[in-house]
């Protein structure tokens, strides 16, 4: 334990920072270990060259290579966080939510005033996290997600007012 954490004022070994370039196999490898279908480096490089683009990367320690993203695309005052992903040996300490909260503060710094989402019925600690944070569930697409085995799973849409004044979506 460092003299910081003695004192009870430890900070979190995770920092969430911009990714780039540099980034994209590792940002790839991340979401093929999360998705069904993932993304591969091509794609994250034309995520990166997008300006509607936000894309924040889980840091720990000295390690230059993110242990986990989130980014999403804006249009005008809303976004949409398209994915969210954590390597596996991160998965379960609250790390998403460090990430997320990040994320969140930079689209309302940004003039966002509505964020949307979508999650995978049946991913209880996404469901968990998004429900912690305040999105809301405002629809449902049937069969919307292709699993593993063949079997197809339901879409849930969530939003979330990041000011009074942001527009709900109609349930």
């Amino acid at each position: 334990m460092n003299w910081l954490g003695r004192l009870g004022l430890s900070r979190s070994p995770a920092r969430v920072a911009p990714v780039g370039f540099g980034h994209t196999a590792c940002l790839a490898a991340i979401h093929e270990s999360a998705f069904a279908r993932p993304w591969g480096a091509e794609d994250f490089e034309a995520f990166l060259i997008d300006p509607a683009v936000r894309l924040d990367g889980l840091f720990f320690g000295r390690d230059p290579d993110p242990s986990g993203f989130v980014l999403s695309r804006r249009v005008l005052d809303e976004a949409e966080i398209l994915s969210v992903a954590l390597h596996r040996t991160k998965r379960g300490r609250g790390h998403s939510r460090i990430l997320m909260t990040h994320h969140l503060q930079a689209l309302g710094y940004a003039g966002i005033r509505t964020v949307h989402l979508e999650v995978e019925e049946g991913n209880d600690p996404a469901l968990a996290l998004y429900g912690r944070l305040g999105f809301e569930p405002c629809g449902n697409r049937p069969g919307y997600y292709a699993r593993p085995d063949g079997s197809r799973a339901s879409a849930i849409s969530m939003t979330l007012a990041l000011s009074p004044s942001g527009r709900q979506p109609a349930s």
